[in-house]
Protein backbone atom coordinates (compact mmCIF):
# COMPACT_ATOMS: atom_id res chain seq x y z
CA UNK A 1 0.00 0.00 0.00
CA UNK A 2 1.63 3.37 -0.97
CA UNK A 3 2.45 5.23 1.98
CA UNK A 4 2.44 8.61 0.71
CA UNK A 5 -1.56 7.57 -0.29
CA UNK A 6 -2.33 6.83 2.94
CA UNK A 7 -0.43 10.19 4.35
CA UNK A 8 -3.01 11.84 1.80
CA UNK A 9 -5.99 10.13 3.02
CA UNK A 10 -5.36 10.36 6.93
CA UNK A 11 -5.15 14.24 6.39
CA UNK A 12 -8.60 14.30 4.66
CA UNK A 13 -9.77 12.02 7.28
CA UNK A 14 -8.78 14.15 9.98
CA UNK A 15 -9.96 17.73 8.20
CA UNK A 16 -13.10 16.49 6.59
CA UNK A 17 -12.05 18.65 3.51
CA UNK A 18 -10.33 18.29 0.86
CA UNK A 19 -9.50 21.71 0.69
CA UNK A 20 -8.30 21.96 4.02
CA UNK A 21 -6.43 18.87 3.10
CA UNK A 22 -4.62 20.38 0.38
CA UNK A 23 -3.40 23.61 2.46
CA UNK A 24 -1.92 21.42 5.37
CA UNK A 25 0.07 19.19 2.65
CA UNK A 26 0.21 22.22 0.24
CA UNK A 27 -0.66 20.32 -2.36
CA UNK A 28 -4.05 21.09 -4.74
CA UNK A 29 -7.22 20.34 -4.03
CA UNK A 30 -6.99 18.49 -7.58
CA UNK A 31 -3.96 16.54 -6.59
CA UNK A 32 -5.66 15.61 -2.92
CA UNK A 33 -8.70 14.40 -5.10
CA UNK A 34 -6.27 12.28 -7.39
CA UNK A 35 -4.19 10.31 -4.29
CA UNK A 36 -7.82 9.22 -2.99
CA UNK A 37 -9.66 8.05 -6.03
CA UNK A 38 -6.30 6.31 -6.62
CA UNK A 39 -6.63 4.99 -3.42
CA UNK A 40 -10.23 3.98 -3.37
CA UNK A 41 -9.39 2.08 -6.68
CA UNK A 42 -6.46 0.07 -5.18
CA UNK A 43 -8.37 -1.27 -2.45
CA UNK A 44 -11.50 -1.33 -4.36
CA UNK A 45 -13.17 0.33 -1.57
CA UNK A 46 -15.21 3.88 -1.11
CA UNK A 47 -13.64 5.34 1.62
CA UNK A 48 -15.90 8.90 1.85
CA UNK A 49 -19.58 9.90 1.61
CA UNK A 50 -19.37 13.18 -0.53
CA UNK A 51 -21.88 15.77 0.56
CA UNK A 52 -21.98 19.31 0.31
CA UNK A 53 -20.83 20.18 3.73
CA UNK A 54 -17.55 18.20 3.44
CA UNK A 55 -16.28 14.15 3.37
CA UNK A 56 -17.60 11.56 6.13
CA UNK A 57 -15.93 7.98 6.08
CA UNK A 58 -17.25 5.19 5.19
CA UNK A 59 -17.40 2.11 7.58
CA UNK A 60 -14.41 1.29 5.18
CA UNK A 61 -12.84 4.82 5.66
CA UNK A 62 -13.45 4.52 9.21
CA UNK A 63 -11.47 0.83 9.79
CA UNK A 64 -8.49 2.49 7.59
CA UNK A 65 -8.16 5.87 9.47
CA UNK A 66 -7.96 3.89 12.82
CA UNK A 67 -5.00 2.19 11.10
CA UNK A 68 -3.61 5.75 9.97
CA UNK A 69 -4.19 7.07 13.10
CA UNK A 70 -2.42 4.46 15.13
CA UNK A 71 0.40 4.45 12.57
CA UNK A 72 0.40 8.20 12.95
CA UNK A 73 1.03 7.32 17.04
CA UNK A 74 3.97 4.97 16.77
CA UNK A 75 5.62 7.73 14.02
CA UNK A 76 5.05 10.53 17.06
CA UNK A 77 6.67 7.94 19.82
CA UNK A 78 9.45 7.33 17.34
CA UNK A 79 10.20 10.99 16.41
CA UNK A 80 10.17 11.72 20.18
CA UNK A 81 12.46 9.10 21.22
CA UNK A 82 14.88 10.18 18.61
CA UNK A 83 14.59 14.08 19.65
CA UNK A 84 15.34 12.30 23.12
CA UNK A 85 18.91 11.02 22.67
CA UNK A 86 20.02 14.77 22.37
CA UNK A 87 21.48 16.02 25.77
CA UNK A 88 19.01 18.72 25.88
CA UNK A 89 15.27 18.16 27.60
CA UNK A 90 13.42 20.09 25.06
CA UNK A 91 9.90 19.92 23.19
CA UNK A 92 6.57 18.95 23.99
CA UNK A 93 5.79 16.54 27.27
CA UNK A 94 1.91 15.65 27.44
CA UNK A 95 1.06 15.22 31.00
CA UNK A 96 -2.80 13.86 32.33
CA UNK A 97 -4.02 13.72 35.63
CA UNK A 98 -6.84 15.07 37.85
CA UNK A 99 -8.56 18.07 38.12
CA UNK A 100 -8.01 18.34 41.74
CA UNK A 101 -4.15 17.40 41.75
CA UNK A 102 -3.16 19.21 39.02
CA UNK A 103 -4.12 22.58 39.76
CA UNK A 104 -3.66 22.42 43.59
CA UNK A 105 -0.68 20.28 44.36
CA UNK A 106 1.63 19.96 40.37
CA UNK A 107 0.56 23.59 38.68
CA UNK A 108 1.92 25.25 41.62
CA UNK A 109 4.96 23.58 41.50
CA UNK A 110 5.53 23.57 37.85
CA UNK A 111 7.57 27.54 37.40
CA UNK A 112 10.47 25.37 39.15
CA UNK A 113 10.58 22.67 36.67
CA UNK A 114 10.67 25.55 33.74
CA UNK A 115 13.17 27.14 35.58
CA UNK A 116 15.30 23.88 35.14
CA UNK A 117 13.81 23.13 31.27
CA UNK A 118 12.86 27.10 30.18
CA UNK A 119 12.74 25.04 26.68
CA UNK A 120 10.20 22.54 27.58
CA UNK A 121 6.47 22.57 26.94
CA UNK A 122 4.07 20.84 28.84
CA UNK A 123 0.57 19.91 27.92
CA UNK A 124 -1.09 19.29 31.12
CA UNK A 125 -4.46 17.57 30.14
CA UNK A 126 -6.87 17.84 33.46
CA UNK A 127 -9.50 15.33 33.81
CA UNK A 128 -10.87 12.10 35.34
CA UNK A 129 -11.33 10.11 32.41
CA UNK A 130 -7.98 7.78 32.43
CA UNK A 131 -6.47 8.83 29.51
CA UNK A 132 -4.41 5.55 26.96
CA UNK A 133 -0.54 6.12 27.76
CA UNK A 134 0.20 2.93 25.26
CA UNK A 135 -1.92 4.61 22.72
CA UNK A 136 -0.18 8.08 23.65
CA UNK A 137 -3.14 10.05 24.62
CA UNK A 138 -0.61 11.36 26.82
CA UNK A 139 3.32 10.93 27.32
CA UNK A 140 2.74 10.37 31.51
CA UNK A 141 0.41 10.20 34.19
CA UNK A 142 -0.42 11.04 37.73
CA UNK A 143 -3.06 8.82 38.79
CA UNK A 144 -4.90 8.28 41.98
CA UNK A 145 -4.66 4.34 41.59
CA UNK A 146 -2.22 1.77 39.75
CA UNK A 147 -2.63 2.10 36.17
CA UNK A 148 -4.01 -1.46 35.09
CA UNK A 149 -3.11 -0.94 31.24
CA UNK A 150 0.01 -3.21 30.20
CA UNK A 151 3.31 -2.20 29.12
CA UNK A 152 3.45 0.68 30.87
CA UNK A 153 6.16 1.95 34.09
CA UNK A 154 4.62 3.29 37.08
CA UNK A 155 6.16 4.25 40.47
CA UNK A 156 3.78 5.04 43.71
CA UNK A 157 5.02 8.06 44.48
CA UNK A 158 2.88 9.33 47.50
CA UNK A 159 -0.36 8.97 49.50
CA UNK A 160 -3.51 11.17 49.68
CA UNK A 161 -6.36 10.89 52.70
CA UNK A 162 -8.80 13.13 51.97
CA UNK A 163 -10.14 15.02 55.98
CA UNK A 164 -12.43 18.33 55.95
CA UNK A 165 -11.09 21.64 56.30
CA UNK A 166 -12.36 25.27 57.18
CA UNK A 167 -10.99 28.55 57.41
CA UNK A 168 -10.45 30.10 61.39
CA UNK A 169 -12.56 32.95 60.19
CA UNK A 170 -15.19 30.86 59.55
CA UNK A 171 -15.01 28.66 63.02
CA UNK A 172 -15.01 31.63 64.87
CA UNK A 173 -17.92 32.81 63.14
CA UNK A 174 -20.02 29.63 63.49
CA UNK A 175 -17.70 27.45 66.38
CA UNK A 176 -16.03 23.82 66.32
CA UNK A 177 -17.85 20.70 65.50
CA UNK A 178 -16.64 17.77 68.20
CA UNK A 179 -18.22 15.17 66.32
CA UNK A 180 -19.90 14.15 63.11
CA UNK A 181 -23.17 14.42 64.96
CA UNK A 182 -22.22 18.33 65.03
CA UNK A 183 -22.22 18.53 61.29
CA UNK A 184 -26.35 19.13 61.73
CA UNK A 185 -24.83 23.07 62.89
CA UNK A 186 -22.84 23.56 59.82
CA UNK A 187 -22.21 23.42 55.81
CA UNK A 188 -20.65 20.92 54.09
CA UNK A 189 -18.85 21.75 50.83
CA UNK A 190 -17.74 18.19 48.81
CA UNK A 191 -18.36 16.90 45.67
CA UNK A 192 -21.34 15.33 45.00
CA UNK A 193 -21.65 11.50 45.37
CA UNK A 194 -22.40 10.85 41.65
CA UNK A 195 -19.12 13.34 40.96
CA UNK A 196 -16.29 11.33 38.70
CA UNK A 197 -13.66 10.78 41.92
CA UNK A 198 -10.92 8.53 44.03
CA UNK A 199 -13.62 6.11 45.43
CA UNK A 200 -12.41 6.81 49.16
CA UNK A 201 -13.92 10.20 48.59
CA UNK A 202 -17.20 9.19 47.49
CA UNK A 203 -16.82 6.67 50.36
CA UNK A 204 -16.42 9.23 52.77
CA UNK A 205 -18.98 11.92 51.29
CA UNK A 206 -21.84 9.36 51.34
CA UNK A 207 -20.37 8.26 55.03
CA UNK A 208 -20.50 12.26 55.88
CA UNK A 209 -24.08 12.75 54.38
CA UNK A 210 -25.64 9.79 55.95
CA UNK A 211 -25.78 12.12 58.95
CA UNK A 212 -27.78 15.51 59.43
CA UNK A 213 -26.13 18.24 57.51
CA UNK A 214 -27.65 21.81 57.84
CA UNK A 215 -26.44 22.76 54.53
CA UNK A 216 -24.59 21.64 51.75
CA UNK A 217 -22.43 23.02 48.60
CA UNK A 218 -21.20 20.63 46.05
CA UNK A 219 -18.82 20.78 43.30
CA UNK A 220 -18.19 18.63 40.77
CA UNK A 221 -14.06 18.93 41.59
CA UNK A 222 -11.45 19.71 44.32
CA UNK A 223 -10.52 22.77 43.15
CA UNK A 224 -13.66 24.14 43.58
CA UNK A 225 -14.21 23.09 47.05
CA UNK A 226 -11.19 24.70 48.29
CA UNK A 227 -12.39 28.15 46.83
CA UNK A 228 -15.37 27.47 48.34
CA UNK A 229 -13.84 26.88 51.45
CA UNK A 230 -11.09 29.85 51.72
CA UNK A 231 -13.90 31.95 51.25
CA UNK A 232 -15.80 31.05 54.17
CA UNK A 233 -18.53 28.93 52.93
CA UNK A 234 -18.25 25.99 55.13
CA UNK A 235 -16.11 22.67 56.14
CA UNK A 236 -15.07 21.24 53.15
CA UNK A 237 -13.53 17.68 52.08
CA UNK A 238 -10.38 18.40 50.66
CA UNK A 239 -7.26 16.22 49.91
CA UNK A 240 -4.58 16.37 52.98
CA UNK A 241 -1.96 17.73 50.75
CA UNK A 242 -4.08 21.48 50.16
CA UNK A 243 -2.59 22.47 53.62
CA UNK A 244 1.14 22.58 52.46
CA UNK A 245 0.04 25.23 50.36
CA UNK A 246 -2.67 26.60 52.39
CA UNK A 247 -1.27 26.44 56.20
CA UNK A 248 -4.14 28.40 57.42
CA UNK A 249 -6.52 25.92 57.08
CA UNK A 250 -8.08 24.04 59.96
CA UNK A 251 -8.12 20.48 60.54
CA UNK A 252 -11.42 19.93 61.37
CA UNK A 253 -12.46 16.31 63.33
CA UNK A 254 -9.24 15.44 62.04
CA UNK A 255 -10.41 11.51 63.10
CA UNK A 256 -12.83 11.40 60.21
CA UNK A 257 -10.61 10.65 57.26
CA UNK A 258 -10.99 8.66 53.97
CA UNK A 259 -9.05 5.27 53.37
CA UNK A 260 -5.31 6.12 52.16
CA UNK A 261 -5.02 6.79 48.15
CA UNK A 262 -2.14 5.82 46.40
CA UNK A 263 -0.65 8.18 43.69
CA UNK A 264 1.38 6.59 40.65
CA UNK A 265 3.52 8.38 38.17
CA UNK A 266 2.99 6.23 35.16
CA UNK A 267 4.57 6.25 31.74
CA UNK A 268 4.46 4.02 28.45
CA UNK A 269 7.29 1.33 28.26
CA UNK A 270 8.65 2.84 25.16
CA UNK A 271 9.31 5.94 26.59
CA UNK A 272 11.69 4.82 28.86
CA UNK A 273 14.57 6.64 27.45
CA UNK A 274 12.77 9.71 27.08
CA UNK A 275 14.91 12.65 28.75
CA UNK A 276 11.70 14.97 29.10
CA UNK A 277 10.24 11.96 30.89
CA UNK A 278 13.04 11.68 33.15
CA UNK A 279 13.57 15.42 33.90
CA UNK A 280 9.69 15.49 34.74
CA UNK A 281 10.01 12.01 37.16
CA UNK A 282 12.69 13.58 38.64
CA UNK A 283 11.58 16.73 39.42
CA UNK A 284 7.57 15.33 40.97
CA UNK A 285 10.22 12.88 43.05
CA UNK A 286 12.15 15.72 44.23
CA UNK A 287 9.12 17.83 45.27
CA UNK A 288 7.32 15.11 47.04
CA UNK A 289 10.26 14.47 49.24
CA UNK A 290 10.47 18.11 50.06
CA UNK A 291 6.36 18.05 50.81
CA UNK A 292 7.16 14.86 52.79
CA UNK A 293 9.71 16.92 55.26
CA UNK A 294 7.51 19.43 55.44
CA UNK A 295 4.42 17.37 56.62
CA UNK A 296 6.68 15.33 58.90
CA UNK A 297 7.94 18.55 60.70
CA UNK A 298 4.41 20.17 60.64
CA UNK A 299 3.11 16.74 62.24
CA UNK A 300 5.62 16.95 64.59
CA UNK A 301 4.98 20.34 65.55
CA UNK A 302 1.80 19.16 66.28
CA UNK A 303 2.71 16.58 68.42
CA UNK A 304 5.17 18.78 70.16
Amino acid sequence: MDWDKLRIFHAVADAGSLTHAGETLNLSQSAVSRQIRALEESLSATLFHRHARGLILTEQGELLFEATSSMSRRLDAAAARIRDSEDEVFGELRVTTTVGFGTLWLAPRLPALYAQYPDLKIDLMLEERVLDLPMREADVAIRMKEPSQADLIRRRMMAVRMKLYATPEYLRANGTPESLNDLASFRLICQSVTATQVSAGATLVRELLSHPVRSTFTVNNYFGVLQAVLNHLGIGLLPDYVTEDFTDLVNVLPDVQSHEIPVFLAYPEELRQSKRIAAFRDFVLEEIIAYRKSRSRADSATLG
